[in-house]
């Protein structure tokens, strides 16, 4: 198995600096433990060495400067909490409108059944016995 070699040299035209070489290294890491699927071949057994082997190679586009910015602002736009919170409202949604619409009923049949009760004057009247 072959180690990288410490330091690592990198193309300067790609990455502005070591940071955002070993920011991409770990976020590469991250989907590979989260089961995505290599880029490239590799004899190496350590999921963290092969994303250092991906980033390091063109297997990746790796955004510097003010397209980093651009999509880290778009990003924020579409994050994933976002979506589950939106997600999770129009599951909500129906559940909440049936209460409603149990409680308009109540409503209604109360108010129906206020308009057909008859007074005690009129029971006992001889109107009300008509």
């Amino acid at each position: 198995m072959d180690l990288i070699s410490l330091p690592v040299i990198y193309d300067k035209k790609k990455f502005d600096g070591r940071y955002r070489f070993v920011i991409a290294a770990g976020k590469r890491a991250r989907k590979l433990f989260q089961g995505a699927k290599p880029r490239i071949a590799s004899k190496s057994k350590k999921l963290t060495t092969l994303a250092l082997e991906e980033v390091l190679s063109d297997s990746m586009r790796i955004l510097i400067g003010e397209a980093a910015i651009k999509a880290k602002e778009e990003a924020k736009k579409l994050s994933y909490g976002r979506l589950i919170d939106e997600a999770k409202q129009k599951e909500a949604l129906p559940e909440d409108l049936t209460e409603i619409e149990k409680d308009l009923k109540v409503y209604l049949h109360e108010k129906s059944a206020r308009k057909n009760k008859q007074g005690i004057d009129k029971i006992f009247t001889k109107e009300g016995s008509k």
